[in-house]
């Protein structure tokens, strides 16, 4: 999603008339602020479209040059940076294999990320690894990780995603990807991650987070609910109190004869599996606070929770 960002803005740019860099920059902030509001979880776009934007705002301009010139320069920039996308995750890769022992480990990994994918397959070539990955609901991503761990022949298991705390002393260390890395050091990834953390922080297993630089975001959030996907009708209780199913005779005393009448009558059968309505109500990420964040494996280095917040002021800092 932020290199898919990256590549739109440069569109804008390549199909601007703006003629000054503050035209150009209201043009860019406009277009982001449209995939934003279009976006029902605009937190991995708004990183990279606010980290572009800050780019091309403070790129030094040739003035030897007229404004076209700059902005066509900007063009390649961009493109040629969304390119890097596929070396970044190599670099991340490289980070995370040093801290993957060499016999036989067991990772904890949740959801499906493609940097935490190629991390354990970097492992696999030389090392002995073997992988619980969570189900994931509500998407059930999960089983894409365990589809493409088992066809590399890594043993995979999956779990449900409230079976974390009961397999958690079976596992070394903890890998997971991410939406965003925030400024406060924290992490911003599918539900279930916070709640992963936790156990991984009261277990004493090593949580790492993997994420590349341009999912880097400036945003300092409190707690779950200033997140962007944030709404009123997010974990709603219903507005009146649901009606119980009816059971028939039959079911409230097995063995008691029915009449034909009420043998017939049609019996609301128990759901078992989530509608629409109940999964829209639920969050698609959660908020993971950096004390319980071991380190972050980027393309620009092994960072500790603080080294992002200094990381982000570096980048935005006037």
């Amino acid at each position: 999603m932020p290199v898919a960002a990256i590549l739109v803005l440069t569109e804008v740019i390549e199909n601007s008339d703006a003629g000054t860099m503050y035209e150009l920059a209201e043009a860019l902030k406009n277009a982001a602020a449209i995939m934003k509001h279009k976006t029902p979880n605009p937190v991995g776009l708004s990183a990279g479209c606010d980290l572009f934007i800050r780019y091309v705002t403070t790129a030094r301009q040739d003035f030897s040059q007229d404004f076209d010139s700059h902005k066509a320069e900007l063009v390649r920039q961009g493109k040629e940076y969304a390119a890097t996308a596929p070396s970044c995750r190599d670099r991340i890769s490289e980070h995370a294999f040093g801290f993957i022992k060499e016999n036989a480990v067991k990772i904890l990994t949740h959801s499906y990320s493609r940097v935490v994918m190629q991390a354990l397959l970097r492992a696999h070539k030389q090392k002995r690894i073997s992988v619980y990955v969570t189900e994931a609901r509500p998407k059930g991503l999960g089983m894409r990780t365990y589809e493409a761990l088992t066809a590399a022949g890594i043993p995979c298991t999956v779990i449900l995603d409230s079976a974390v705390a009961y397999c958690i002393d079976k596992v070394d260390l903890v890998l997971v990807g991410s939406e965003a890395v925030v400024e406060s050091g924290g992490l911003i990834n599918a539900v279930g991650t916070l709640s992963m953390a936790i156990i991984a922080k009261a277990s004493n297993k090593p949580f790492y987070a993997l994420a590349e630089s341009y999912k880097f975001l400036r945003f300092f959030p409190l707690s779950q609910y200033d997140l962007p996907i944030n709404n009123s009708s997010l974990l709603a209780l219903p507005s009146q109190r649901p009606n119980p199913p009816r059971l028939s005779v039959s079911q409230l005393s097995p063995g008691v004869p029915t009449t034909p009448r009420a043998a017939t009558a049609p019996v609301r059968q128990p759901t078992r599996s989530m509608s629409m309505e109940q999964i829209e109500k639920n969050p698609e990420i959660d908020y993971t606070r950096p004390d319980l964040i071991t380190l972050v494996f980027s393309d620009v280095g092994i960072l500790t929770p603080d080294g992002i917040s200094s990381f982000l002021v570096g980048v935005f800092a006037d």
